[in-house]
């Protein structure tokens, strides 16, 4: 039997160079989400996208605005009222880049080297959301239809977490109303070793401030009768954590999915020995709770981090004194079913009963996401397994992933679609890093695995 992905799979080999380039003009926008002097730069990236939407005879693309930077929205129904609607979410938008930190090419001039090509956006998010445009053209050149409906979502406001996102979705529900969301924005360790990701963890973030005196005091006058704020500070802080490693705030697990033993096997599958966090790292040895592998701690357990501490002088030669103020910025990720407002109100808590009273200890909450576990059992998630085999070649694993992409809670909870995260990248990409890259190969068999899976949903 002749199935219509193999026409499709052969028109993208075909055009393939074609498609290369094409990335490559992508690349070449700078459009940094966090600087407001690039704003234009953002737009310009929207309407180019827009563009290639209409180019493959798309319909109601739009580039819609949004109280920051804009959504490309774009849709062909051709398939009809009884075949799936797919939901292809990317982000255009790019974190900064400059050669003086470290880049060995100018960041926004693609450098295709060894089969790799080296841009800011290479691998995210450009080149893996272009795998899903590219994916539909082959359809729609080859055959003149696909075998499912397919909208974009194209935001530029990822890189900063999506402030804006979450009402642009509530405002558009029935526009977006979908079976299926395929998010390709994710890595896996080797290209041999493909990896379907189900679950994301959430984000808690806050900022601790300790104030002690009105002004930095003299250290020699008033040493020994002044509790020092960046002293407090650090003992506060210590108290957040107990002997084994566990977080101490009461109440911080309660809500958290116990992991059966079917979904540690499947994380062992991945798992990382002592001796490759230290060569990834640089660290001496690995820390944590040691009831978890290291990969279970990383992925499936909730964590707080401290960001950032900063008090008194820290310029050159000495400055004997007693700082006003000390402050810290701490991070806790999330695991499902953990609420990150909730997470927030126990640790604003525990950090305020730990407050002594020769201090004053002020907890802000600066940002939140919620975390998302998919289940890997569903339909949707079993045919993305079965494009990986016909179209990567390799069968996938399933993965939790141990950052966070907030939309993916919006997308299961608010609109109730299952998520599918088929990442086309790798591990060492370099994704926020200087010399970030992508290998062409990858796109390519991305963007073959991505056409077999329209076919799949279809069977669904």
């Amino acid at each position: 039997m002749t199935l219509s992905s193999d026409a499709a799979r052969r028109y993208a080999r075909d055009q393939a160079p074609r498609f290369q380039q094409e990335l490559f003009e992508m690349l070449r926008i700078p459009s940094l989400s966090g600087d407001p002097a690039y704003a234009g730069e953002v737009r310009r990236m929207a309407e180019w996208l827009a563009a290639h939407l209409r180019e493959l005879g798309l319909d109601k693309v739009q580039v819609m605005p949004t109280a920051g930077h804009p959504v490309v929205y774009g849709e062909w129904l051709g398939a009809g009222p009884t075949k799936p609607t797919v939901l292809v979410y990317g982000h255009y938008d790019v974190v900064p880049a400059a050669l003086e930190d470290g880049w060995e090419t100018p960041p926004f001039e693609p450098v295709e080297k060894d089969g790799r090509v080296y841009a800011r956006g290479a691998t995210d998010d450009k080149g893996q959301l272009f795998i899903h445009l590219k994916a539909l053209e082959a359809y729609l050149k080859s055959a003149g239809a696909a075998p499912v409906n397919v909208k974009f979502l194209l935001e530029g406001e990822e890189e900063v977490s999506s402030p804006n996102l979450r009402p642009f979705l509530e405002a558009h529900l029935d526009l977006l109303r979908a079976d299926v969301c395929v998010i390709s924005d994710s890595s896996m360790r080797t290209s041999e070793e493909p990896a379907i990701t189900h679950s994301l963890r959430g984000m808690t973030y806050l900022e601790v401030e300790v104030r002690g005196p009105s002004d930095d005091l003299h250290s020699g006058f008033y040493g020994g009768a002044v509790h020092n704020p960046a002293l407090a500070l650090v003992e506060l802080l210590g108290k957040l954590y107990n002997p084994d490693n566990t977080i101490a705030v009461p109440g911080f697990y309660d809500d958290v999915v116990p992991l059966r033993a079917d979904e540690r096997a499947m994380i062992a599958k991945t798992d990382l020995t002592d001796e490759q966090l230290r060569q990834a790292t640089g660290v001496a040895a690995a820390w944590g709770d040691a009831r978890y592998t290291i990969r279970e701690r990383v992925s499936a357990r909730p964590t707080l981090d401290i960001n950032g501490l900063w008090s008194g002088w820290t310029g050159p030669g000495p400055k004997t004194i007693i700082p006003s103020k000390a402050s810290a910025k701490l991070s806790s990720r999330l695991v499902g079913n953990q609420n990150p407002h909730k997470v927030f109100e126990q640790l604003k808590a525990y950090i305020e009963t730990l407050a002594p009273p020769t201090v004053q200890v002020t907890v802000r909450l600066l940002n939140t996401g919620e975390p998302a576990l998919i289940p890997y059992d569903l339909p949707e998630m079993q045919a993305a397994a079965r494009a990986y085999e016909r179209g990567w070649g390799a069968t996938p694993v399933f993965t939790r992933g141990g950052g966070s992409i907030p939309v993916v809670a919006d997308f299961a909870n608010l609109m109730k679609l299952p998520v599918v995260m088929m990442g086309y990248g790798l591990d060492d990409d370099g994704l926020h890093a200087a010399n970030e890259s992508y290998s062409l190969a990858m796109f390519q068999r991305g963007i073959e695995t991505a056409i077999v899976y329209l076919e799949e949903l279809a069977s669904l």
